[in-house]
């Protein structure tokens, strides 16, 4: 018997030793890399839609890990609200200047004029759920049939929900019901014409994965993730940037504010928060300790118990 335990032991070093275990983030890499890869070998036109934020811009590095020295076998789209942080636009233009990728921007207000997207009232209208009806007129303007996006199954519980390969059908309608079994690492592409994928290579990612692979790739992300002096109002106890795009009544009192962002959207609906986080470490130290959510501070999460799901029924991403 001690013989026997001596010779297991001798093939388990001869066979392990200088072996290292992969990392949790190498590993959540290999998959995401290996999802990218498979879109573009299942599908015939897919692109990859980019809103400046932190997941899209991970999605963007992992592409280019994923195929250079080849050009990406998709174009980047952004869903333009007109209402954006100026800052992310310009990180933007300047990351498609440096990558050398083809962007196509679909314009919510290219929507409202043309009569099918039509503008909310308000002090605090928002252009964010128009960008459902602006992203299906794309996808049917440009054919494509699979759009890859950044949603993570921890952000909300609608993309809980989501499969790896997520199925719109015709009218890019999603139904949590009518979603495919994905059984290992299978990833089913099959869709009739018209009927569309939305692929999450990042879905089984946490926030702090993200902003760990971000630390440890050195990536460039937009200034408005770091702390910064920026003017105020309060409203439902949120902070909220001044901007064009909200008209300022009386009674409101603006106040200059030390902030950050978590998430990139609308500004009309995107809520700062108090913060002296100004580097990528002291980040992820902060959403340590913090008891919220990322999309805590989204108005548009709010408006009712089932915002995100209804928005994504609709075909938002």
């Amino acid at each position: 018997m001690k013989q026997q335990s001596d010779i297991i032991r001798t093939f388990y070093f001869e066979h392990h030793q200088g072996v290292s275990l992969k990392s949790h983030l190498e590993e959540l890499e290999d998959e995401a890399i290996y999802i990218l890869r498979e879109v573009a070998g299942q599908f015939q036109k897919p692109a990859l839609l980019f809103s400046g934020g932190k997941d899209s811009i991970t999605l963007v590095h992992l592409s280019i890990k994923a195929f250079r020295p080849a050009r990406f076998p998709y174009p980047l789209v952004h869903i333009d609200t007109g209402h954006n942080f100026p800052e992310v636009i310009k990180f933007r233009d300047n990351l498609i200047e440096r990558i050398r990728e083809t962007l196509i921007i679909g314009s919510v207000e290219d929507s409202i004029k043309r009569g099918t997207a039509k503008e909310e009232k308000g002090k605090w209208a928002s252009r964010n759920s128009l960008q459902s009806i602006t992203l299906l007129e794309t996808i049917e303007k440009y054919e494509f049939d699979c759009c890859i996006g950044g949603g993570r199954r921890d952000e909300e519980k609608a993309r809980a929900k989501e499969r790896i390969f997520s199925y719109r059908n015709e009218f890019g309608e999603w139904d949590p019901r009518n979603q495919r079994p994905e059984l290992w690492n299978l990833y089913n592409g099959k869709i009739f014409y018209r009927e569309n994928i939305r692929a999450f290579p990042i879905s089984n990612w946490t926030e702090l994965d993200v902003w760990h692979y971000i630390k440890q790739e050195n990536i460039e992300i937009p200034s408005i993730y770091f702390s910064h002096e920026r003017d105020c109002i309060y409203r439902k106890n949120l902070l909220f940037p001044v901007s064009p795009f909200i008209q300022l009544d009386q009674e409101d009192q603006v106040y200059k504010k030390r902030v950050r962002f978590r998430t990139v959207g609308d500004m009309t609906c995107t809520a700062a928060i108090e913060s002296n986080a100004s580097t990528v470490e002291e980040i992820i130290q902060e959403i340590i300790e913090s008891n919220t959510t990322e999309r805590g501070a989204r108005l548009d999460d709010k408006r009712s118990e089932t915002a995100m799901e209804d928005r994504k029924k609709g075909g938002y991403f």
